[in-house]
């Protein structure tokens, strides 16, 4: 196709200005290798003027540039089919880019990564971008030669459930919002901007935080294997950290959203304490699911970020829990631990029973075995049941009756006959545990228990507080939305998200009082287990599965246990980190078989290097136990690996 002469000369201005910023970046770079840098490492660059904080966005954006491309063949667009796509170097994890148009268009990003599609123009001086704040901080630090606060200097990525003033805010929609900025920042986002960190972008995710695509910003993809699932809906933030795009991200998950995606991209992921990190400013968010958390590269990095982020705030009133709760040394002062004297650590072998799973689970389970051998060698005392038996057996069945009676009586109806007295019976029972059935275990609590109406009364509140004049309900949200169009199952990663909106807003009351009394009660009795065993905090595999194939069947539950990860602690409020334990080297994909039961088996194993996290999970607003542990064990492993098709940038 032949340019025309004004075209071509602005075409070729253009890309004279995005070499130029290409080798400002690539300058910068040689003074300082972004690839895996720590925070610590960006701020000591810059106090010793090797680098400025605009230097560290732009190094960045070159590799935004080179490396955060579609990762699928979507012949109709984002919204239609896609097939996934082997070897690519892009992982579309990063949706909306925190630049003004000049800018945007200098470094060659298209009008999809503009910051508002509502707000053509975008020049309110109110609202600098982050090139812009970087320049700000820059200046600041020339006149003072110090920091603007603990992280000046850090750069990064927040999943699209948070509200950001300065970019397009819509959970990963693709709705006709009069206005697609919200009026405030989230709560965490006025933090971190407090405290020096640049917002560069909003993080593609699982549309309204479900699954692993969005409408607005498309199919993500695994920066280890770009034929393969990053890990669900905060898939985006974790692939944004791993691939080095950003320095750090904010993750959010209802279940595993912070920690699965953090383990199949081989980084740190902190799913905090209920009441801990303030929900202000979360699309839908209710008042006991859903929770934000750091996501990094490092635990020194997510304990930096966590003591930005954490503590009371009046927008949120589950936060009046973590009133005297956070240390006050801090949390990064905590994650510098090199040994485990004094830790007991117990292991979840109900989560890591071969004989219950399949050969897919096989070899994340030997390598977090691995992992509890190094913690042993570090000096903490392993409380190991053995293979094949439970940690928390034995004293569940003395606490289960009692802490969640109806639930129980429900479910051994032929103890409770008809005309009996149940609280005589309840009482034999505690004074004589080996006369309660045996019949559930950890991994048959699942969630606290379901709730009427709660999505559509966060959907709705929030909206409302939004105050947006085409967008005030969820009934107007979906009506005015556009959803992709792709083979939709339940067996797969992809949702029919417009179809779980729909269901929800069907609610015409709210109930939320059940769930919160079941919580309560599983919560009260693994805590007094743990005490009762005398454990500081147990540990598993973060999720057995490996990243499953984009578009792929996904593995079966079995026994309880999911192809995601495992949830029932974290949504029980306990604090829960991944660390990366190691990779596989092989992983049983499904495949389809008429002749199979459910008309699916495991297919013949084949070579794959994937990413396999551990948890660590300790008592409610323990967070420093934690960071000692997980410090303790990254510092003796160091299993974190960049993926290897992301590297350094070639310079010039």
């Amino acid at each position: 196709m032949r340019i025309g002469k004004i075209g071509g000369i602005a075409s070729l201005a253009l890309m004279t200005l995005f070499w130029n910023a290409q080798a400002i970046a690539q300058q910068a770079a040689k003074r300082l290798e972004i690839v895996e840098a720590r925070i610590a490492d960006i701020q000591a660059a810059i106090l010793a003027r090797e680098i400025t904080t605009s230097d560290v966005v732009k190094a960045y954006l070159a590799r935004i540039k080179a490396y955060n491309g579609v990762c699928v063949n979507e012949p109709q667009g984002v919204l239609g089919p896609v097939t996934p796509l082997p070897g690519v170097k892009s992982i579309n994890a990063l949706m909306t880019l925190n630049l003004r148009p000049s800018a945007r268009k200098q470094w060659g990003f298209d009008d999809r990564k503009a910051r508002s599609m509502t707000d053509i123009v975008d020049n309110r001086p109110d609202m600098p971008d982050a090139l812009e704040a970087a320049a700000e901080l820059d200046r600041q630090f020339d006149a003072t030669g110090k920091f603007t606060g603990p992280l000046h200097g850090v750069v990064m990525s927040i999943k699209d459930v948070l509200d950001t003033f300065d970019m397009r805010t819509t959970s990963g929609g693709d709705a006709d919002y009069a206005n697609d900025r919200p009026p405030a920042d989230a709560t965490l986002v006025k933090r971190l901007r407090a405290a020096g960190a640049i917002i560069l972008a909003k993080a593609n995710l699982g549309e309204y935080a479900s699954g692993s695509r969005s409408s607005f910003g498309g199919t993500l993809c695994n920066p280890y294997d770009t034929m393969r699932d990053p890990g669900g809906s905060s898939g985006g933030s974790a692939a944004s950290v791993s691939a080095n795009l950003v320095t750090c991200a904010i993750s959010e998950e209802g279940a595993p959203s912070i920690r699965m995606p953090s383990r199949l991209n081989n980084i740190i992921g902190l799913s905090g304490t209920q009441g801990l990190v303030s929900k202000d400013g979360l699309i839908g968010a209710g008042p006991l699911g859903d929770r934000n958390g750091p996501a990094c590269r490092t635990v020194e990095d997510t304990a930096k970020i966590m003591d930005v982020i954490a503590g009371y705030d009046e927008a949120d009133d589950l936060t009046v829990y973590s009133i005297g709760r956070v240390p006050k040394e801090g949390y990064a002062a905590l994650a510098t631990a090199r040994d485990l004297k004094g830790v007991r650590i117990g292991v979840l072998r109900e989560y890591m029973n071969r004989s219950l799973f399949t050969i897919a689970d096989d070899e994340s389970i030997a390598i977090v075995e691995r992992a509890v051998e190094d913690m042993r060698k570090l000096g903490a005392t392993i409380v190991d049941p053995g293979p094949e038996k439970d940690l928390m057996q034995a004293c569940l069945v003395r606490y289960f009756p009692n802490n969640l009676n109806a639930a129980f009586i429900r479910q051994n109806a032929d103890l409770f006959p008809a005309g009996v007295d149940q609280i005589d019976k309840l009482v034999d029972l505690y004074f004589d545990p080996s006369r309660v059935p045996n019949n559930f275990t950890m991994r048959d609590f699942g969630p606290a228990g379901d709730t009427v109406g709660e999505s559509k009364y966060y959907f709705n509140r929030y909206l409302r507080k939004r105050g947006d004049a085409n967008i005030k309900s969820l009934s107007e949200l979906i009506a005015k939305s556009r959803f992709y169009q792709d083979e939709f199952s339940r067996n797969t990663r992809f949702r029919d998200t417009k179809s779980v909106l729909e269901d929800f807003n069907k609610a015409t009351t709210l109930n939320i009082q059940t769930r919160n009394a079941n919580r309560l009660a599983i919560q009260q009795s693994l805590m007094q287990c743990m005490q009762v065993a005398g454990i500081d905090a147990m540990v598993y595999p973060t999720g057995n599965i490996p990243p499953t194939l984009t578009k792929n069947l996904v593995e079966p539950d079995v026994n309880s246990r999911s192809h995601q990860a495992w949830t029932l602690l974290g949504q029980m409020g306990f604090p829960a980190i991944t660390v990366p334990a190691g990779f596989t080297t092989k992983v049983y994909d499904r495949i389809r078989d008429p002749a199979a039961p459910g008309g699916t088996k495991l297919g013949e194993p084949t070579p794959a290097r994937l990413p396999v996290g551990i948890d660590i999970v300790a008592m409610p607003f323990e967070e420093g136990m934690l960071f000692r542990i997980a410090s303790a064990y990254e510092a003796a492993t160091r299993h974190r690996s960049p993926p290897p098709n992301f590297g350094p940038l070639a310079t010039k």
